[in-house]
């Protein structure tokens, strides 16, 4: 800033006995000439040293991510939330092609296994579901894939009813309906034997441990008489296996391919579902990266950046409509196991480190819903602190409770000292009590 003023100042004076010399200006002109180039000079100095603009907090990039917001009853987008600026996304995993997998696994298992899956031999197929959130999109649209390969499902409303049925032992349940399935000329029937929202008594969804007491009560109730298990994830899966279904040797489908569930495939845990958790957890923070460079937010995804990362479009979509990024899903069985065995590994074609000159470290708050989930956690949670190096982030986690906002939100009370935001809800209709802080 000096240089630029000595200069501006050296080239009045040059000017000035320019004039004086040729005797083509008077004292008064040299004097104004002088005294307009310094003052020039004086505001480039001004203008270098003052601070950049200070982005307004509901300006700065944020992506929701893992819980979409979305009402939780009716699963419609929140797209007030989904477009709360310019610099808004979601990203998340392809729910119902996860769901649908997950429902032909468990009925691809149970038609190679027909001889010996019927535990009592009575014809009948009999299934239990551990459902974790009732009002969760993700969950939702795992009990309809289950429901829907296996053929109990009922629709309900135009779309496949969701609802936990408690017990169903006799078939007669309103939510669900007997399937049937045909191997080898033998038609067997498939029954919900029981399903059930996982949640404790404070509140908390997906709870491992209430799954865990769930396989107890209900082996206890009709024990011979569940074939398979299926849950809508691995740690509640996990739970119920290890209490009960691994000694019974009765397969158990989970999703998330959490590497304590992939590793049990080995001890009979039937399979579980990737959503690609690696894909997502770059794209979360990508996403972001791209907004505070203020470059086209397809740079390092769908288009190579310039360290060489890049996604396949086999591995993710994107959604305009709803500004939103899926990750696509892979079935995780004994066949393919072996490749899954590390879940907190980068995704090697987007595993660059970006040049920090270009891309300058920036700070990010991000909050996990309940810090003791176990896919989060265990999975999430690394795969991001893998990244954030990566993308020169400096990213606050900050865990939750699992079962109030309010154990979060408390804790976004200075929005201002963060470059952007990536949130997960407690609850997907509660986008609004964040939104509120940023706009303040």
């Amino acid at each position: 800033m000096r240089k630029t003023k000595i200069c501006a100042l050296a080239a009045a004076s040059v000017m000035a006995l320019s004039l004086v010399g040729c005797g083509g200006g008077s004292t008064e002109e040299t004097t104004t000439a002088a005294a307009a180039a310094e003052t020039e000079a004086a505001e480039a100095e001004a203008e270098e040293a003052a601070p950049a603009e200070e982005v307004a907090n509901k300006d700065k990039p944020l992506v929701w991510y893992n819980r979409q917001p979305s009402n939780s009853s009716t699963g419609e987008l929140d797209m007030a939330a989904l477009s709360f600026n310019e610099d808004t996304y979601y990203v998340g995993f392809d729910a119902n092609q996860g769901a649908e997998l997950q429902g032909q696994m468990i009925r691809d298992y149970i038609e190679a296994n027909i001889d010996t899956i019927d535990r009592n031999g009575d014809g009948i197929i009999g299934y239990v579901l551990a459902i974790g959130d009732i009002g969760h999109n993700d969950s939702i649209a795992r009990t309809r894939g289950v429901r829907s390969a296996l053929g109990t499902a009922v629709e309900a409303d135009g779309n496949i009813n969701s609802d936990p049925i408690g017990t169903n032992t006799d078939g007669t349940a309103t939510a669900v309906q007997d399937g049937t399935i045909e191997v080898n000329g033998t038609t067997y029937t498939i029954r919900e034997l029981a399903s059930q929202e996982m949640k404790n008594s404070a509140g908390a969804t997906w709870d491992a441990a209430t799954a865990g007491n769930a396989i107890n009560t209900w082996s206890a109730s009709f024990g011979d008489s569940i074939d398979v298990i299926a849950s809508n994830n691995d740690g509640m899966g996990m739970s119920m296996f290890n209490a009960w279904s691994k000694d019974n040797e009765v397969p158990t489908f989970g999703y998330d391919a959490n590497a304590d569930a992939v590793a049990a495939i080995a001890e009979g845990y039937g399979g579980t579902i990737s959503q690609h958790a690696d894909v997502q957890a770059y794209l979360t923070l990508r996403v972001l990266r791209n907004a505070l460079d203020g470059v086209d937010v397809d740079t390092g995804i769908g288009t190579a950046d310039e360290a060489g990362n890049v996604l396949s479009d086999d591995v993710y979509v994107y959604n305009a409509d709803e500004r939103s990024y899926y990750a696509l899903n892979v079935a995780v069985t004994a066949e393919n196991y072996q490749d899954f065995t590390d879940s907190t590994k980068v995704y090697e074609p987007v595993s660059n480190q970006l040049d920090a000159a270009e891309h300058p470290t920036k700070k990010v708050w991000l909050d996990i819903y309940n810090a003791a989930d176990n896919f989060l956690s265990s999975t999430y949670q690394p795969l991001l602190q893998n990244y954030d190096d990566l993308l020169n982030l400096e990213v606050e986690y900050i865990g939750g409770d699992g079962q109030t906002e309010s154990n979060i939100t408390n804790r976004l009370g200075n929005p201002s000292q963060y470059d952007a935001f990536a949130i997960n809800m407690v609850k997907t209709d509660n986008a609004a009590s964040y939104t509120a802080l940023l706009n303040q």
